[in-house]
């Protein structure tokens, strides 16, 4: 199931993987050191992004 995060300028990227574990890989980002990147997968095209976890304002399930 994939998920929707939405940044704080309103950018909205949809990652592979349920919210849950979506959440674990940010929130292991944001304890990392300084200015550590949570590495994603877009569910479309299977290419990494890279987000700041600071940047993140929500995370949603997507319905099929």
């Amino acid at each position: 199931m994939p998920t929707e995060i939405t940044l704080v300028n309103g950018d909205r990227h949809e990652v592979g993987g349920d919210p849950a574990d979506v959440e674990k890989a940010i929130i292991a980002a944001a304890r990392g050191s300084i200015m550590q990147i949570a590495w994603l997968e877009e569910a479309e095209s299977g290419r990494p992004l890279g987000v700041n976890p600071a940047h993140i304002v929500s995370l949603r399930a997507v319905e099929a």
